[in-house]
């Protein structure tokens, strides 16, 4: 069916998503692409989220175990590398001179041993710790693909595509960066900023009041400038989404851009976007590149306090050379974690963020379960009847209302009318794509709502004005309305759907692969595999919407004639606006502002000069009838 129709109070029906596929478009200007990682997006609730998450994090928490007892080695060997430094140092003047080379060398063998083994520790936590992130965002992934199945038409027809692909691509990879690199830093971090304390403590606590001086500094120092720079960031990421949307607007109408000759304009207006980008991410960029080299400096300083107060202790003969040695090692052990917690804060922030957008999808109301008393529609007949029924999007805006009918078993009924006045609805809620808010529909004599929603989607066959075609071959695509059929079975679909001539004069054939949505076909081939797909499915019910109304007019005898021979023996719903094609109809149903106004068949509604005669008028008003 077409994506979507203006409705009688001006609001955009929803898109019906078929099931033999619908248009979508992922991307968009929320879509990955372009740029880097992106400015960091605080959560809402930082602390609800980040539980959350851990709750998944803590399904790994025997090798999270195995990371942590690594770290804690990791970091004693960390430890203890500055200490034999500064033994080394010591060892090398003992007084008069002398250099004890049997310390010396053994302090030396030790602190290759230490360095060796501390880089196989830290190897050996990464490898880990990649496994473990994306074990997490695997299931994580699985988790939110298969929640999108479950979630209702309107959650889709209530967001864009680009958006939606946004959470399964950009954020789970932030859920990702946050596992594997947060959650490593966060532990090594912590372990080794509590170690250097004690350790600095234990040497001198007197150099270590003198190297935390700088600290005050280093704190308000990040948070001032990440204050500006998050503003940027923001106002960054907004240019990037502008162009991002006009990036891929002129690529996907492109054939538009060359036929009224846009180029020229399409180029200025992506530069002067692409300028805002470039100024706003310049400033950015610029007030980013700030704190590390100023960060530097204040570390710098504090190891020179560091250097002239350790010298004056040396000098007194309070302390030894060594110990100063080992203490700036350990200081610098100090101060590097601190460093890094802006840089951990943000890429945290980020993953939060991105964990809360994943759980915003896990938490969405699913379609409603299938009662405990549902029963699957087996060998349905296709009786449909609809009972005073009402619909709307919002309670307030109703979309039909009132709207009664009956379509035997084998019938054609057409739907026909203005845009918008609740054509596609009412073949939307037969679907149970969207349920009634008032009377009900029956499908051979039972509420549609008393059977499995999985047998009753699987009655209906849909032909869409604009078919769905996905990546993969000719008789993949055909396949999707059966997956276990033959090969004998896919071809004689194709033949009854007047496909298997185009079809086997392609190079492979039925294996012939297909590009997205089918590109490398034309309109009309499309149209012929989704009726060969809709064939092979052999469903009761078909619902047609526009099937030929973008077709050219030899296409389109090939394709009614195809749609005649699925049409034989099924219930058959028609939406069109082309009169011509729907003459034969068994009945003929004249929607306007969501409510029947006239039915019958093509002939009757003529005699009645009504409303039905005045739009068929309109129409072969003149010798090409053109005017829709």
């Amino acid at each position: 069916m077409s994506r979507q129709h203006e409705s009688s109070s001006g609001r955009r029906e929803p898109a019906n998503v078929p099931l033999i596929g619908g248009p979508g478009r992922p991307g968009g200007p929320g879509a990955p692409g372009l740029g880097g990682r992106g400015p960091v997006v605080k959560p809402k609730d930082f602390k609800g989220t980040l539980k959350r998450l851990w709750s998944h994090i803590g399904r790994e928490k025997r090798w999270l175990t195995v990371v942590f007892a690594l770290i804690v080695a990791n970091a004693a060997l960390g430890l203890s590398g500055p200490y034999l430094i500064g033994r080394a140092v010591d060892a090398m003047a003992p007084g008069a001179g002398l250099v004890d080379f049997g310390v010396l060398k053994l302090l030396a063998l030790a602190l290759v041993i230490v360095y060796v083994a501390d880089g196989l520790l830290t190897f050996l936590q990464g490898w880990l710790m990649a496994g473990i992130s994306q074990r997490i965002v695997t299931a994580l992934r699985g988790m939110l693909f298969g929640k999108l199945q479950k979630l209702p038409l309107g959650y889709f027809d209530a967001r864009p595509h680009g958006e939606v692909m946004s959470r399964l691509s950009n954020d789970i990879d932030n859920v990702s960066t946050t596992v594997s690199q947060s959650t490593l830093q966060l532990m090594s971090g912590s372990i080794a900023i509590v170690g250097s304390l004690v350790m600095m403590l234990v040497l001198s606590p007197i150099l270590t009041l003198a190297s935390l001086i700088t600290v005050p500094l280093v704190y308000l120092l990040a948070r001032t400038i990440t204050k500006r720079t998050k503003v940027l960031f923001k106002e960054q990421q907004a240019q990037l989404g502008k162009l991002n949307g006009h990036a891929e607007e002129t690529i996907t109408g492109i054939q538009v851009v060359k036929a009224f000759n846009y180029e020229r304009q399409a180029v200025e207006q992506f530069d002067e976007v692409n300028e805002k980008l470039y100024e706003v991410g310049l400033r950015a960029q610029i007030w980013s590149g700030f704190l590390m080299p100023i960060m530097s400096v204040i570390n710098n300083i504090g190891f020179a306090v560091v250097a002239v107060v350790g010298g004056l202790l040396a000098v007194r003969g309070d302390i030894t050379v060594g110990v100063i040695a080992s203490f700036l090692s350990y200081s610098r052990q100090f101060v590097r974690p601190l460093n890094e917690l802006a840089n951990i804060y943000n890429i945290l922030q980020s993953g939060v963020a991105g964990a809360e957008r994943v759980f915003e999808v896990l938490d969405e109301r699913e379609e409603p379960a299938d009662p405990p008393h549902a029963v699957p529609l087996a060998h349905p007949r296709g009786r449909v009847v609809f009972e005073n029924v009402s619909f709307g999007y919002r309670e307030d805006v109703p979309i039909i209302s009132g709207v009664s009918f009956a379509a035997e078993a084998g019938s054609s009924t057409a739907l026909v009318g203005p845009t918008g006045a609740g054509k596609t609805t009412i073949v939307n809620l037969l679907t149970r794509f969207y349920d009634v808010t008032g009377g009900k529909i029956t499908i051979d004599g039972r509420d549609i709502r008393d059977y499995t929603r999985d047998s009753l989607r699987r009655c209906f066959g849909i032909v869409l004005q604009d078919t769905y075609l996905f990546s993969g071959t000719i008789r993949e695509n055909i396949k999707y309305g059966k997956e276990n059929a033959t090969d004998e079975e896919v071809r004689a679909a194709a033949i009854m759907a007047n496909a298997d001539p185009f079809i086997r004069r392609l190079p492979q054939g039925y294996d012939t692969v297909l590009s997205e949505n089918g590109g490398n076909l034309s309109q009309g081939q499309r149209q012929l595999l989704a009726i060969a797909r809709v064939i092979l499915a052999q469903p009761s019910i078909l619902i047609l919407d526009e099937a030929t109304s973008s077709i050219d007019t030899r296409t389109e005898l090939h394709i009614q004639e195809a749609l005649l021979k699925v049409m034989e023996g099924r219930t058959s719903f028609i939406i069109a606006h082309r009169l011509n094609t729907i003459r034969d109809a068994d009945t003929i149903m004249v929607i306007d502002r969501g409510q029947i106004v006239e039915e019958g068949r093509h002939e009757r509604l003529l005699e009645r000069k009504g409303s039905y005669y005045r739009m068929f008028s309109n129409q072969f008003k003149n010798v090409q009838g053109a005017a829709e």
